[in-house]
Protein backbone atom coordinates (compact mmCIF):
# COMPACT_ATOMS: atom_id res chain seq x y z
CA UNK A 1 0.00 0.00 0.00
CA UNK A 2 2.65 2.50 1.02
CA UNK A 3 5.10 1.32 -2.20
CA UNK A 4 1.34 2.39 -4.43
CA UNK A 5 0.78 5.68 -2.29
CA UNK A 6 4.23 6.87 -3.08
CA UNK A 7 4.45 5.91 -6.61
CA UNK A 8 1.72 8.05 -7.23
CA UNK A 9 3.07 10.69 -5.20
CA UNK A 10 6.32 10.59 -7.08
CA UNK A 11 3.68 10.64 -10.46
CA UNK A 12 2.18 13.80 -9.45
CA UNK A 13 4.82 15.58 -8.72
CA UNK A 14 6.78 14.73 -11.53
CA UNK A 15 4.93 16.14 -13.99
CA UNK A 16 6.89 19.14 -14.32
CA UNK A 17 9.27 16.89 -15.71
CA UNK A 18 6.86 15.03 -18.05
CA UNK A 19 6.83 18.34 -19.81
CA UNK A 20 10.12 19.03 -19.99
CA UNK A 21 10.59 15.90 -21.13
CA UNK A 22 6.98 16.16 -24.22
CA UNK A 23 8.84 19.58 -24.99
CA UNK A 24 12.62 18.43 -25.40
CA UNK A 25 11.77 15.83 -27.60
CA UNK A 26 9.41 17.99 -29.90
CA UNK A 27 12.48 20.05 -30.17
CA UNK A 28 14.63 17.55 -31.98
CA UNK A 29 18.23 16.19 -31.37
CA UNK A 30 19.13 18.64 -33.88
CA UNK A 31 18.65 21.94 -32.11
CA UNK A 32 19.02 20.53 -28.52
CA UNK A 33 22.57 19.79 -29.47
CA UNK A 34 22.94 22.96 -31.04
CA UNK A 35 21.70 24.53 -27.74
CA UNK A 36 23.49 22.46 -25.33
CA UNK A 37 27.15 21.96 -26.26
CA UNK A 38 28.09 25.77 -26.22
CA UNK A 39 30.35 27.67 -24.02
CA UNK A 40 27.54 29.99 -22.50
CA UNK A 41 25.97 26.30 -20.69
CA UNK A 42 29.70 25.22 -19.81
CA UNK A 43 29.76 29.24 -18.21
CA UNK A 44 27.01 28.75 -16.37
CA UNK A 45 27.30 25.34 -15.84
CA UNK A 46 30.82 26.35 -13.63
CA UNK A 47 28.85 29.03 -12.25
CA UNK A 48 26.39 27.49 -10.99
CA UNK A 49 28.02 24.33 -9.42
CA UNK A 50 30.93 26.72 -7.87
CA UNK A 51 28.00 28.83 -6.11
CA UNK A 52 26.21 25.61 -4.82
CA UNK A 53 29.64 24.14 -3.91
CA UNK A 54 30.48 27.62 -1.49
CA UNK A 55 27.42 28.17 0.00
CA UNK A 56 27.17 24.34 0.43
CA UNK A 57 30.57 24.51 2.72
CA UNK A 58 29.58 27.75 3.93
CA UNK A 59 26.40 26.49 5.30
CA UNK A 60 28.25 23.42 6.86
CA UNK A 61 30.81 26.05 8.58
CA UNK A 62 28.26 28.40 10.18
CA UNK A 63 25.46 25.98 10.38
CA UNK A 64 27.35 22.62 12.41
CA UNK A 65 29.68 25.04 14.37
CA UNK A 66 26.20 27.50 15.59
CA UNK A 67 24.48 23.99 16.64
CA UNK A 68 27.70 23.03 18.35
CA UNK A 69 27.80 26.39 20.50
CA UNK A 70 24.33 26.03 21.39
CA UNK A 71 24.10 22.75 22.56
CA UNK A 72 27.11 21.18 23.53
CA UNK A 73 29.15 24.01 25.17
CA UNK A 74 28.71 27.02 27.93
CA UNK A 75 27.95 29.73 25.59
CA UNK A 76 25.95 32.54 27.14
CA UNK A 77 22.45 33.29 26.33
CA UNK A 78 22.56 29.83 24.14
CA UNK A 79 18.70 29.92 23.73
CA UNK A 80 18.70 33.51 22.37
CA UNK A 81 21.23 32.60 19.90
CA UNK A 82 19.37 29.48 18.95
CA UNK A 83 16.57 31.66 17.57
CA UNK A 84 18.94 34.14 16.18
CA UNK A 85 20.82 30.97 14.45
CA UNK A 86 17.30 29.76 13.02
CA UNK A 87 15.62 33.21 12.16
CA UNK A 88 17.52 33.80 8.35
CA UNK A 89 15.52 31.07 7.56
CA UNK A 90 12.09 33.16 7.51
CA UNK A 91 14.28 35.76 5.41
CA UNK A 92 13.19 35.46 1.64
CA UNK A 93 16.61 35.27 -0.44
CA UNK A 94 15.07 38.07 -3.20
CA UNK A 95 14.36 40.68 0.05
CA UNK A 96 17.58 39.60 1.65
CA UNK A 97 19.61 40.34 -1.83
CA UNK A 98 17.02 43.75 -1.95
CA UNK A 99 18.42 44.51 0.86
CA UNK A 100 22.12 44.21 0.75
CA UNK A 101 21.89 45.67 -2.66
CA UNK A 102 20.58 48.94 -1.88
CA UNK A 103 22.93 48.89 1.15
CA UNK A 104 25.99 48.58 -0.43
CA UNK A 105 27.60 49.46 -3.50
CA UNK A 106 28.08 47.71 -6.28
CA UNK A 107 26.86 44.57 -4.41
CA UNK A 108 26.41 41.83 -6.95
CA UNK A 109 28.29 39.06 -9.05
CA UNK A 110 28.56 35.51 -7.76
CA UNK A 111 30.33 36.06 -4.54
CA UNK A 112 27.22 38.66 -3.73
CA UNK A 113 24.99 35.82 -4.20
CA UNK A 114 27.46 33.84 -2.20
CA UNK A 115 26.93 35.93 0.92
CA UNK A 116 23.57 36.19 0.85
CA UNK A 117 22.43 32.81 -0.18
CA UNK A 118 24.70 31.53 2.73
CA UNK A 119 23.21 33.59 5.61
CA UNK A 120 19.95 32.57 4.78
CA UNK A 121 20.52 28.85 3.74
CA UNK A 122 22.57 27.87 7.31
CA UNK A 123 19.57 27.13 9.06
CA UNK A 124 18.81 24.20 6.47
CA UNK A 125 22.29 22.52 8.43
CA UNK A 126 21.58 24.23 12.10
CA UNK A 127 18.39 22.82 12.79
CA UNK A 128 19.29 19.26 12.09
CA UNK A 129 22.24 19.25 13.52
CA UNK A 130 21.08 20.95 16.66
CA UNK A 131 18.63 18.54 17.06
CA UNK A 132 20.95 15.64 16.30
CA UNK A 133 23.04 17.29 19.05
CA UNK A 134 20.89 17.91 21.54
CA UNK A 135 19.35 14.59 21.46
CA UNK A 136 22.09 12.75 21.21
CA UNK A 137 22.51 10.17 24.06
CA UNK A 138 26.22 11.20 25.74
CA UNK A 139 27.24 7.34 26.51
CA UNK A 140 29.10 6.48 23.33
CA UNK A 141 31.36 9.63 23.78
CA UNK A 142 31.55 8.67 27.81
CA UNK A 143 32.93 5.53 26.74
CA UNK A 144 35.58 7.37 24.37
CA UNK A 145 36.79 9.18 26.78
CA UNK A 146 36.72 6.28 29.28
CA UNK A 147 38.89 4.93 26.76
CA UNK A 148 41.88 7.32 26.93
CA UNK A 149 40.49 9.61 24.06
CA UNK A 150 40.62 12.84 23.96
CA UNK A 151 38.06 16.15 23.25
CA UNK A 152 38.94 15.76 19.54
CA UNK A 153 39.36 12.12 19.13
CA UNK A 154 36.16 11.51 20.48
CA UNK A 155 34.10 14.59 18.27
CA UNK A 156 35.88 13.63 15.09
CA UNK A 157 35.63 10.11 16.14
CA UNK A 158 32.02 9.77 18.16
CA UNK A 159 29.85 13.08 17.64
CA UNK A 160 30.53 13.41 13.89
CA UNK A 161 29.88 9.73 12.94
CA UNK A 162 26.12 10.09 15.19
CA UNK A 163 25.42 13.50 13.31
CA UNK A 164 26.54 12.75 10.10
CA UNK A 165 23.16 11.78 8.66
CA UNK A 166 21.77 15.82 9.73
CA UNK A 167 25.06 17.06 8.61
CA UNK A 168 24.29 15.23 5.32
CA UNK A 169 20.43 15.76 4.87
CA UNK A 170 20.99 19.74 5.47
CA UNK A 171 23.92 19.73 2.85
CA UNK A 172 21.47 18.34 0.33
CA UNK A 173 18.96 20.43 0.96
CA UNK A 174 20.96 23.64 0.79
CA UNK A 175 22.47 22.45 -2.67
CA UNK A 176 19.19 21.73 -4.22
CA UNK A 177 18.23 25.12 -3.01
CA UNK A 178 20.96 27.20 -4.38
CA UNK A 179 20.25 25.28 -7.42
CA UNK A 180 17.12 26.17 -8.08
CA UNK A 181 17.38 30.13 -6.22
CA UNK A 182 15.78 32.70 -8.38
CA UNK A 183 15.53 35.18 -6.41
CA UNK A 184 18.90 36.34 -5.05
CA UNK A 185 21.02 35.45 -8.20
CA UNK A 186 18.31 37.64 -9.62
CA UNK A 187 18.53 40.51 -7.69
CA UNK A 188 22.41 40.39 -7.81
CA UNK A 189 23.14 39.40 -11.13
CA UNK A 190 24.86 36.03 -10.54
CA UNK A 191 24.98 34.05 -14.08
CA UNK A 192 23.22 30.95 -12.94
CA UNK A 193 20.75 28.26 -15.10
CA UNK A 194 17.76 29.80 -13.13
CA UNK A 195 18.49 33.20 -13.84
CA UNK A 196 19.48 32.31 -17.41
CA UNK A 197 16.09 30.26 -17.91
CA UNK A 198 14.05 33.16 -16.97
CA UNK A 199 15.92 35.41 -19.34
CA UNK A 200 15.43 32.97 -22.16
CA UNK A 201 11.73 32.95 -21.26
CA UNK A 202 10.82 36.63 -20.23
CA UNK A 203 13.01 38.34 -22.28
CA UNK A 204 14.08 36.34 -25.39
CA UNK A 205 10.85 34.11 -25.95
CA UNK A 206 13.28 30.62 -26.19
CA UNK A 207 11.92 28.67 -24.84
CA UNK A 208 13.66 25.74 -26.13
CA UNK A 209 16.91 27.21 -25.12
CA UNK A 210 14.84 27.58 -21.31
CA UNK A 211 14.00 23.75 -21.76
CA UNK A 212 17.52 22.77 -22.59
CA UNK A 213 19.36 24.72 -19.79
CA UNK A 214 16.49 22.88 -17.19
CA UNK A 215 17.59 19.56 -18.45
CA UNK A 216 21.24 20.48 -17.76
CA UNK A 217 20.32 21.95 -14.25
CA UNK A 218 18.43 18.02 -13.56
CA UNK A 219 21.32 16.53 -14.83
CA UNK A 220 23.55 18.28 -11.66
CA UNK A 221 20.68 17.71 -9.52
CA UNK A 222 21.24 14.01 -10.35
CA UNK A 223 24.85 14.18 -10.32
CA UNK A 224 24.67 15.67 -6.53
CA UNK A 225 21.88 13.23 -5.41
CA UNK A 226 24.04 10.05 -6.42
CA UNK A 227 26.80 11.83 -4.55
CA UNK A 228 24.87 11.71 -1.49
CA UNK A 229 24.01 8.74 -1.85
CA UNK A 230 27.15 7.27 -2.24
CA UNK A 231 28.52 9.24 0.34
CA UNK A 232 26.33 7.47 3.21
CA UNK A 233 27.14 4.53 5.11
CA UNK A 234 24.15 2.36 4.81
CA UNK A 235 25.03 -0.26 7.75
CA UNK A 236 25.72 2.52 9.98
CA UNK A 237 23.02 2.63 13.27
CA UNK A 238 23.10 5.82 15.36
CA UNK A 239 21.41 4.65 18.31
CA UNK A 240 21.08 5.15 21.84
CA UNK A 241 23.33 2.95 24.19
CA UNK A 242 21.66 4.03 27.61
CA UNK A 243 18.31 3.13 28.46
CA UNK A 244 17.04 6.05 29.74
CA UNK A 245 18.42 9.59 28.00
CA UNK A 246 20.77 12.30 29.33
CA UNK A 247 21.76 15.27 28.56
CA UNK A 248 25.90 15.45 27.23
CA UNK A 249 28.06 17.08 29.27
CA UNK A 250 28.85 20.65 28.50
CA UNK A 251 32.23 21.90 27.09
CA UNK A 252 33.86 24.75 29.09
CA UNK A 253 34.83 27.63 26.57
CA UNK A 254 36.29 29.52 29.36
CA UNK A 255 37.43 33.56 28.28
CA UNK A 256 36.72 31.84 24.77
CA UNK A 257 33.00 31.60 25.41
CA UNK A 258 32.40 35.34 24.93
CA UNK A 259 34.51 35.12 21.67
CA UNK A 260 32.43 32.74 20.61
CA UNK A 261 29.45 34.56 21.59
CA UNK A 262 30.70 37.79 19.49
CA UNK A 263 30.93 35.41 16.42
CA UNK A 264 27.10 34.05 16.42
CA UNK A 265 26.25 37.53 17.25
CA UNK A 266 28.30 38.71 14.19
CA UNK A 267 26.86 36.44 11.52
CA UNK A 268 23.31 36.97 13.16
CA UNK A 269 24.15 40.80 12.62
CA UNK A 270 24.72 40.10 8.94
CA UNK A 271 21.82 37.79 8.39
CA UNK A 272 19.41 39.59 9.80
CA UNK A 273 21.12 43.04 10.68
CA UNK A 274 20.80 44.68 7.22
CA UNK A 275 17.50 43.19 6.17
CA UNK A 276 16.44 44.65 9.00
CA UNK A 277 17.88 47.84 9.01
CA UNK A 278 16.87 48.04 5.29
CA UNK A 279 13.46 47.42 5.62
CA UNK A 280 12.82 49.95 8.60
CA UNK A 281 14.16 52.38 6.40
CA UNK A 282 11.98 51.79 3.86
CA UNK A 283 8.90 50.96 6.10
CA UNK A 284 9.49 54.81 7.92
CA UNK A 285 9.26 56.24 4.44
CA UNK A 286 5.02 55.43 4.32
CA UNK A 287 2.91 53.51 2.26
CA UNK A 288 3.27 55.07 -0.81
CA UNK A 289 -0.35 55.77 -1.77
CA UNK A 290 -3.70 55.91 0.27
CA UNK A 291 -5.64 52.39 1.32
CA UNK A 292 -2.07 50.35 0.75
CA UNK A 293 -2.63 48.67 4.20
CA UNK A 294 -5.98 47.17 3.36
CA UNK A 295 -4.21 45.99 0.09
CA UNK A 296 -1.35 44.62 2.30
CA UNK A 297 -3.78 42.67 4.82
CA UNK A 298 -5.51 40.92 1.71
CA UNK A 299 -2.24 39.96 0.39
CA UNK A 300 -1.38 38.48 3.83
CA UNK A 301 -4.47 36.56 3.81
CA UNK A 302 -4.10 35.32 0.59
CA UNK A 303 -0.37 34.48 1.16
CA UNK A 304 -1.37 32.25 4.41
CA UNK A 305 -4.54 30.64 2.88
CA UNK A 306 -2.02 29.18 -0.47
CA UNK A 307 0.57 28.63 1.47
CA UNK A 308 -1.83 26.66 4.37
CA UNK A 309 -3.34 24.74 1.07
CA UNK A 310 0.18 24.09 -0.66
CA UNK A 311 1.64 22.31 3.16
CA UNK A 312 -1.19 20.07 3.15
CA UNK A 313 -1.00 18.72 -0.49
CA UNK A 314 2.39 18.15 0.01
CA UNK A 315 2.14 16.40 3.28
CA UNK A 316 -0.47 14.53 2.12
CA UNK A 317 1.84 13.08 -0.79
CA UNK A 318 5.04 12.97 1.40
CA UNK A 319 3.26 10.63 4.22
CA UNK A 320 3.57 7.62 2.45
CA UNK A 321 6.51 7.87 0.59
CA UNK A 322 8.45 9.22 3.81
CA UNK A 323 7.08 6.27 5.99
CA UNK A 324 8.32 3.92 3.05
CA UNK A 325 11.37 5.35 3.34
CA UNK A 326 12.05 4.65 6.98
CA UNK A 327 10.15 1.08 7.25
CA UNK A 328 11.09 -0.51 3.93
CA UNK A 329 14.37 1.02 2.07
CA UNK A 330 15.49 -0.76 -0.58
CA UNK A 331 16.54 0.11 -4.20
CA UNK A 332 13.10 0.76 -5.40
CA UNK A 333 12.14 3.00 -2.55
CA UNK A 334 15.60 5.25 -2.81
CA UNK A 335 14.38 5.49 -6.17
CA UNK A 336 11.58 6.94 -5.50
CA UNK A 337 12.64 9.15 -3.44
CA UNK A 338 15.50 10.45 -5.49
CA UNK A 339 12.70 10.97 -8.10
CA UNK A 340 10.86 12.93 -5.68
CA UNK A 341 14.18 15.27 -5.53
CA UNK A 342 14.40 15.55 -9.01
CA UNK A 343 11.46 18.47 -9.56
CA UNK A 344 13.22 20.17 -6.13
CA UNK A 345 15.86 21.45 -8.12
CA UNK A 346 13.88 22.67 -11.01
CA UNK A 347 13.17 26.91 -11.09
CA UNK A 348 9.70 27.58 -10.00
CA UNK A 349 9.50 29.40 -13.63
CA UNK A 350 10.06 25.93 -15.21
CA UNK A 351 7.54 24.19 -12.49
CA UNK A 352 5.32 27.49 -13.12
CA UNK A 353 5.09 27.17 -17.05
CA UNK A 354 5.13 23.48 -17.02
CA UNK A 355 1.67 23.59 -15.06
CA UNK A 356 0.63 25.79 -16.88
CA UNK A 357 0.86 23.50 -20.21
CA UNK A 358 -0.89 20.81 -18.14
CA UNK A 359 -3.65 22.92 -16.81
CA UNK A 360 -4.34 24.39 -20.54
CA UNK A 361 -3.74 21.25 -22.53
CA UNK A 362 -5.02 18.30 -19.32
CA UNK A 363 -6.59 19.90 -16.75
CA UNK A 364 -8.39 23.08 -17.69
CA UNK A 365 -10.81 23.41 -14.62
CA UNK A 366 -7.60 23.12 -12.45
CA UNK A 367 -6.08 26.01 -14.69
CA UNK A 368 -5.36 29.39 -12.45
CA UNK A 369 -7.12 27.42 -9.02
CA UNK A 370 -5.68 27.37 -5.43
CA UNK A 371 -5.72 23.41 -6.30
CA UNK A 372 -3.07 23.98 -9.44
CA UNK A 373 -0.76 26.12 -7.51
CA UNK A 374 -1.08 23.68 -4.40
CA UNK A 375 0.38 21.26 -6.88
CA UNK A 376 3.39 23.56 -8.04
CA UNK A 377 4.13 23.62 -4.33
CA UNK A 378 4.30 20.17 -3.55
CA UNK A 379 6.85 19.49 -6.97
CA UNK A 380 8.85 22.08 -5.19
CA UNK A 381 8.73 21.15 -1.45
CA UNK A 382 8.25 17.29 -1.36
CA UNK A 383 11.55 16.31 0.22
CA UNK A 384 11.91 18.69 3.34
CA UNK A 385 8.14 16.84 3.75
CA UNK A 386 9.43 13.74 2.94
CA UNK A 387 13.00 14.14 4.86
CA UNK A 388 11.30 15.43 8.08
CA UNK A 389 8.46 12.27 7.85
CA UNK A 390 10.95 9.07 7.39
CA UNK A 391 13.49 10.96 10.15
CA UNK A 392 10.36 11.32 12.94
CA UNK A 393 9.44 7.38 11.54
CA UNK A 394 13.13 5.87 11.71
CA UNK A 395 12.98 7.40 15.50
CA UNK A 396 9.95 5.65 16.34
CA UNK A 397 10.34 2.05 17.36
CA UNK A 398 8.52 -0.64 14.74
CA UNK A 399 8.38 -2.79 17.35
CA UNK A 400 5.16 -1.63 18.66
CA UNK A 401 3.70 -1.85 15.18
CA UNK A 402 5.03 -5.69 15.45
CA UNK A 403 3.08 -6.12 18.55
CA UNK A 404 -0.08 -4.01 16.98
CA UNK A 405 0.08 -6.54 14.17
CA UNK A 406 0.30 -9.65 16.30
CA UNK A 407 -2.83 -8.80 18.12
CA UNK A 408 -4.86 -8.73 14.98
CA UNK A 409 -4.76 -5.52 13.76
CA UNK A 410 -5.31 -4.56 10.60
CA UNK A 411 -2.81 -2.53 8.24
CA UNK A 412 -4.52 0.63 7.67
CA UNK A 413 -5.72 0.43 11.74
CA UNK A 414 -2.18 0.09 12.75
CA UNK A 415 -0.94 3.16 10.03
CA UNK A 416 -3.86 4.77 12.06
CA UNK A 417 -3.77 4.29 15.87
CA UNK A 418 0.85 3.57 15.98
CA UNK A 419 2.34 4.85 12.93
CA UNK A 420 1.24 8.04 12.03
CA UNK A 421 0.78 8.89 16.08
CA UNK A 422 4.11 7.78 16.44
CA UNK A 423 5.25 10.37 13.36
CA UNK A 424 3.45 13.24 14.18
CA UNK A 425 6.24 15.29 15.50
CA UNK A 426 7.95 15.06 12.07
CA UNK A 427 4.35 15.71 10.51
CA UNK A 428 4.38 19.06 12.32
CA UNK A 429 8.35 19.69 11.68
CA UNK A 430 7.58 19.01 7.86
CA UNK A 431 4.49 21.17 7.33
CA UNK A 432 5.64 24.05 9.70
CA UNK A 433 8.97 24.01 7.06
CA UNK A 434 6.98 23.53 3.45
CA UNK A 435 4.78 26.29 5.19
CA UNK A 436 7.21 28.28 5.46
CA UNK A 437 9.10 28.00 1.72
CA UNK A 438 5.65 28.04 0.75
CA UNK A 439 4.95 31.80 2.00
CA UNK A 440 8.04 32.69 0.45
CA UNK A 441 7.94 31.55 -2.72
CA UNK A 442 8.11 33.17 -6.11
CA UNK A 443 8.20 32.53 -9.30
CA UNK A 444 5.35 29.62 -9.91
CA UNK A 445 3.30 32.04 -7.47
CA UNK A 446 3.67 34.68 -10.18
CA UNK A 447 2.81 32.35 -12.96
CA UNK A 448 -0.19 29.86 -11.42
CA UNK A 449 -2.11 32.52 -8.85
CA UNK A 450 -6.04 32.66 -9.06
CA UNK A 451 -6.69 35.71 -11.10
CA UNK A 452 -7.14 38.84 -9.14
CA UNK A 453 -5.28 36.92 -5.91
CA UNK A 454 -1.98 38.80 -5.07
CA UNK A 455 0.27 37.50 -2.18
CA UNK A 456 3.04 39.38 0.11
CA UNK A 457 5.40 37.57 -2.37
CA UNK A 458 4.07 38.65 -5.69
CA UNK A 459 3.10 42.16 -4.48
CA UNK A 460 6.62 42.74 -2.95
CA UNK A 461 7.69 41.89 -6.35
CA UNK A 462 5.67 43.84 -8.25
CA UNK A 463 6.78 46.91 -6.29
CA UNK A 464 10.47 46.45 -6.10
CA UNK A 465 10.60 45.77 -9.98
CA UNK A 466 9.73 49.46 -10.40
CA UNK A 467 12.06 50.62 -7.87
CA UNK A 468 9.00 51.54 -5.31
CA UNK A 469 10.69 50.65 -2.20
CA UNK A 470 8.48 52.43 0.27
CA UNK A 471 5.09 50.91 -1.10
CA UNK A 472 7.14 46.93 -0.82
CA UNK A 473 8.47 47.47 2.45
CA UNK A 474 4.99 46.56 4.41
CA UNK A 475 4.62 43.60 2.29
CA UNK A 476 8.32 42.43 2.47
CA UNK A 477 8.36 43.20 6.50
CA UNK A 478 5.08 41.44 6.80
CA UNK A 479 6.09 38.54 4.80
CA UNK A 480 9.36 38.11 7.08
CA UNK A 481 7.00 38.60 10.21
CA UNK A 482 4.72 35.97 9.38
CA UNK A 483 7.67 33.53 8.41
CA UNK A 484 9.46 33.78 11.60
CA UNK A 485 6.49 32.21 13.42
CA UNK A 486 6.84 28.71 11.75
CA UNK A 487 10.53 29.03 12.43
CA UNK A 488 10.68 29.67 15.93
CA UNK A 489 8.39 26.76 16.41
CA UNK A 490 10.75 24.93 14.06
CA UNK A 491 13.75 25.92 16.60
CA UNK A 492 11.91 24.98 19.65
CA UNK A 493 11.31 21.72 17.53
CA UNK A 494 14.87 21.21 17.31
CA UNK A 495 15.50 21.28 21.37
CA UNK A 496 17.79 24.22 21.18
CA UNK A 497 15.46 26.12 23.51
CA UNK A 498 15.17 24.13 26.25
CA UNK A 499 17.15 25.17 29.36
CA UNK A 500 19.30 21.76 29.44
CA UNK A 501 21.40 20.45 27.13
CA UNK A 502 19.37 17.23 26.30
CA UNK A 503 16.46 18.93 25.13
Amino acid sequence: MLLVLSALAVAVVSIPLAYLAIRMSEAGSATITDELFTTRVARLATGTVGLAAVVTAGCLVLGAGSAFLVTRTDLPARQVFGVLAALPLAVPTYIAAFAWRSTVDGFTGFWAAAVVLTLCSYPYVFLPVAAALAGGDPAQEEVSHALGRGRWRTLTGVTLPQIRPALAGGALLVALYVLSDFGAVSVLQADTFTRAIFIALDLGFDRTGALVLSSVLIALTVLVLAGETASRRRAARYAHLGGTGRPPARLRLGPARWLAAATLLAVAGLALGVTATSLTQRLTAGVSRPGAWSEVAAAASNSLWLSLSGAALTMLLALPLGLLVARAPGPLTGALERLGYLSHALPGVVIGLSLVFFGINVAYPLYQTTAMLALAYAALFLPLAVAAVAGAAAAAPPVLEDVARSLGRGPLTVLRTITVPLTLPGIGAGTMLVFLTCMKELPATLLLRPTGTDTLATELWRNTTVAAYAAAAPYAALLVALSAIPTWLLAARSGVLSRDARS
